[in-house]
């Protein structure tokens, strides 16, 4: 699954973008209150060559756009949409041209640690107040700012609208480049969560006052691993016609999925964008224009579907047909047409009254890729000449060898003829064709795989082709765990040459094409994957769309290679949505062990092994029936409205299921996954703690284990000493301590009992000149060698066999504890020369708990747990906090040490009660 999602995807079809003068990022002098709030941020002006000289006088005549970076992105990526801007300005000499400004985060991690997020807002609002003073005194000053935002920055441009003293006219135009709309990709933190609960609530809320707001959202599609397309749609609202959201994949003249980092400067979509942002210019103000129905016409001209013609706002509805061309009268159902080297030009009229009964669509298609008009129609009733004509042209669709147009007859009644433009083409080689077709002829439907069919069904379609399109519906394809091959294999009668056939994978209900260009003769892969479920209210087919070469025969099937290869490709699809939500599964297993172990140690008085324990104890039965028995009753009134007056959270399923996000076989399946990288932590584990000791006893002679009291002064100065650093700097760093002295816990008991038991063992040999007896090393976790000793001798060392194997687990818990404070530390280090202290810092209060629990736990041992009159309660308390962990912490990670913390907790008090 993970090599699917890593993998095994799209070679990279982006060309890089190319600066043809060195690039200059010139420091943008900011007031000095802001500078000295937000010590960490910056704000550059693009430039190159002349004009980067011309600009640091920074008297600006141009459009202002503001890029803003991602997690961890750097200022200077606005390279490429600066530098091609700065060519297509040249090319109309500079009669309009665009200010590229770009903000410096710092590289924060915003993506894994939310705490900085609020801060970035209100650096932004800030640097658009700046930006806008700079054309104060120019002719066309602008009053608003176009902000580009790559993945988090595009988040941050959202937030501004939040911000109470913020003008929403500040901006009119939104770009977002693969930015995590919908959810974080890891909730690491509450302040992460929160912050796109305020965005997307003002969005909602708010939306009427958001009309004159443009918004566009590119996702990267399936190379983009990092953040998955479906969480880059925008919301669907019914009152927001102002917002658009596509994959890169279906982006006219672009055609190409990128990965997280390439989508700012794949030359294709960055062409698409900067030619977007030129016919966004309105001519009497010099800025980008006000009108929201122009933005969105030309957003959607650029990036949803592009007739071959360059971009204009209100299109002549006739066109006069003039020139000495010839008129020939084609009455044939279907025609094809090839030009090369033509001097004289040509009108092809197909009169549309004989045809109207027998068929009901026309479809023409020309491989020419210019911009000009080619297809037109007429409405004289008397003759197959006409001088003026409807321009067709704009009905056409660009795509990657040919410009198609398809039109239903019944919708053009007034229509005479349809005509075909051949201009005379001197050296230029290229083809035409038109046919009239009934739409049940060319439409066949393709069964695809259901979940619990296990790779049985396999369809095959055989289309004998004489015509140039066929559409293969794809029935029963609309949710986001299925996934499955399509393979076209095409003969052709003759070896002549053929342009390449295009199949389109075409999704109904989000703009997620993905577009094949294909040699004839081949057999061709289609990987059909969707990235969001089907709406509800949504009941239109997903379809393959075939542009065939006539005189060829081609095969479409679904094939599924054997018997076991459906449930992997199940397993690609949960892993590309659902990977974020690991941790929780892991920790899940780890704590249900946990429990198990401390249950056997009430019992028999013997900790069990972690990975006996784990296939003991860790099943899916045990917590899986009463989180899908609480979705289920909560899509009743009664029960929900119990459930919020108890002010409990949503359970995370019902969000994902509302999310089409889920289905009950992906909770299962996490869970075997979690069990399997539980297990093979504890082998980790055990094989570190062998090695770790065999270093230790190599170097050092260890002291023999004494038994003292659990708190003592030296500790409760750790323990404070600690917390002060908790406190006053950063809480995971504080975590961080204690991990590493509490790493040394299980080395020291498992070196001091084998070098003791080496001792003794040589110290009997001795005096009794006998050998010393064979010991057979054990492979389980936690396992101390044994030999003939005496009674006191051989409890110790039974004693402290239980207490490594409990400390073992209790450090597996701990280090995924740790890991998920990582991204804050890692903050919290990179900005340490501007604060010692992370504020906000999400684990501050949680830190100084653990901190205290495990300078106890590290020194406690499995003799004082035993007797403990709350042993029966620890024990029993993991299995419903691992029901609780699953229930609210797969789309709140940051929750998972809370629970964690409290099972510690309650071991700890066993040692006093």
């Amino acid at each position: 699954g993970v090599r699917d999602v890593m993998f095994l995807y799209e070679e990279n079809r982006c060309s890089m973008t190319y600066m043809y003068e060195y690039p200059e990022y010139l420091k943008i002098k900011l007031p000095k209150k802001t500078a000295r709030r937000y010590p960490a941020y910056e704000l550059y002006l693009y430039g190159e060559g002349n004009y980067a000289e011309e600009n640091k006088n920074l008297l600006l005549t141009g459009i202002p756009v503001l890029f803003l970076p991602g997690n961890a992105g750097s200022y200077k990526q606005v390279r490429s949409l600066g530098s091609i801007a700065l060519r297509k300005a040249e090319d109309v000499d500079f009669k309009y041209h665009f200010n590229f400004f770009s903000v410096n985060f710092n590289e924060e991690l915003v993506a894994l640690y939310g705490g900085s997020l609020q801060r970035q807002t209100k650096f932004v609002h800030e640097c658009i107040k700046v930006i806008l003073k700079l054309y104060k005194d120019q002719e066309f000053a602008p009053s608003s700012v176009a902000i580009v935002g790559h993945s988090m920055g595009g988040l941050v441009a959202r937030a501004l609208l939040t911000l109470k003293n913020f003008k929403p006219e500040l901006i009119n135009l939104l770009i977002t480049q693969a930015t995590p709309h919908v959810a974080p990709v890891m909730p690491l933190d509450k302040y992460l969560t929160d912050f796109y609960t305020a965005v997307n609530n003002h969005w909602i809320l708010k939306a009427q006052d958001l009309r004159n707001l443009t918004t566009l959202s590119v996702a990267g599609g399936f190379r983009d691993y990092q953040v998955r397309s479906g969480l880059a749609f925008l919301p669907r609202l019914s009152q927001h016609d102002s917002a658009l959201s596509v994959v890169s994949s279906a982006v006219p003249r672009a055609w190409a999925s990128t990965d997280h980092l390439s989508i700012v400067w794949c030359k294709e979509l960055i062409l698409a964008t900067i030619r977007a942002f030129f016919d966004l210019i309105d001519e009497n103000t010099r800025q980008i224009t006000e009108d929201p129905k122009k933005r969105m016409s030309v957003l959607n001209h650029h990036f949803v579907r592009h007739p071959a013609k360059m971009y204009e706002e209100n299109p002549e509805a006739f066109t006069h047909l003039t020139g000495a061309f010839n008129w020939i009268t084609v009455k044939a159902s279907k025609w094809t047409y090839s030009v090369y080297n033509d001097s004289d030009g040509k009108y092809f009229s197909f009169p549309l009254a004989s045809h109207r009964k027998s068929y009901s669509h026309v479809y023409c298609e020309n491989s020419m890729l210019d911009t000009s008009s080619w297809i037109y129609g007429c409405m004289n009733t008397n003759s197959s000449m006409c001088l003026e004509a409807a321009d067709l042209s704009w009905r056409a669709e660009l795509l990657p060898t040919t410009k198609v147009v398809m039109l239903k007859l019944l919708d053009y009644p007034s229509l005479s003829h349809i005509v075909i433009q051949v201009p005379p083409a001197v050296g230029n080689k290229y083809t035409l064709g038109c046919e009239f077709f009934k739409e049940d002829s060319r439409t066949v439907q393709l069964s695809v795989t259901h979940l619990f069919s296990f790779g049985f069904s396999s369809s095959k379609i055989l289309l004998n082709s004489t015509g140039l399109l066929y559409n293969v519906q794809l029935q029963h394809f609309n949710q986001i765990y299925q996934a499955f091959k399509i393979y076209i294999d095409s003969h052709c009668q003759s070896l002549k040459e053929r342009k390449p056939s295009v199949y389109r994978l075409h999704i109904p209900w989000s703009y997620e094409d993905s577009i094949t260009v294909a040699k004839v003769p081949s057999l061709a892969e289609i990987s059909a994957k969707l990235h969001i479920a089907q709406p509800h209210s949504d009941s239109s087919l997903p379809e393959l769309n075939i542009y065939s070469s006539p005189d060829c025969q081609y095969e479409v099937s679904k094939t599924v290679l054997f018997y076991s290869y459906y449930p992997f490709i199940l397993v690609f699809q949960i892993v590309r949505f659902h990977a974020g939500a690991f941790p929780v599964y892991i920790v899940s297993n780890i704590l249900l062990t946990y429990g198990g172990q401390l249950s056997t140690l009430r019992s028999t008085g013997q900790c069990s092994d972690f990975s006996l324990q784990l296939v003991r104890t860790a099943k899916p039965y045990k917590v899986e029936p009463l989180i899908s028995i609480v979705v289920f009753l909560q899509g009743f009134n009664w029960f929900r409205e119990i459930w919020e007056s108890l002010s409990l959270p949503e359970v995370d399923a019902a969000v994902l299921s509302s999310q089409d996000a889920w289905f009950p076989l992906v909770s299962l399946i996490l869970f075997l996954f979690g069990t399997g990288i539980a297990y093979w932590s504890g082998v980790f584990f055990s094989t570190s703690l062998r090695l770790f000791s065999s270093l230790w006893l190599t170097l050092i002679r260890p002291p023999e284990l004494q038994k003292d009291k659990l708190i003592t002064p030296s500790r409760l100065c750790g323990m404070i000493s600690l917390a002060l650093v908790s406190w006053t700097t950063c809480g995971a760093f504080a975590v961080l301590i204690i991990y590493l002295q509490y790493l040394f816990k299980p080395v020291h008991i498992f070196v001091t009992s084998v070098f003791h038991f080496q001792d003794s063992g040589h110290s009997k040999e001795t005096s009794q000149n006998s050998s010393a007896p064979t010991v057979e090393a054990q492979s389980s976790v936690g396992s101390i060698p044994e030999a003939t000793q005496s009674p006191s001798k051989s409890k110790t060392s039974a004693e402290a066999a239980n207490s490594l194997k409990m400390h073992i687990t209790v450090l597996n818990l701990f280090t995924w504890i740790v890991l998920l404070n990582l991204p804050s530390l890692i903050y919290w280090l990179k900005n340490l020369r501007y604060s010692v202290r992370l504020d906000p810092d999400p684990w501050r209060s949680t830190a100084i708990i653990l901190v205290c629990i495990l300078e106890i736990l590290m020194n406690s041992s499995t003799s004082e747990v035993k007797s403990s009159k709350l042993l029966k309660i620890a024990a029993k308390v993991p299995l419903p906090l691992s029901v609780a962990m699953l229930a609210f912490g797969r789309m709140h990670l940051y929750r998972v040490p809370h629970f964690v913390t409290f099972s510690l907790l309650l071991h700890v008090l066993c040692c006093f009660v």
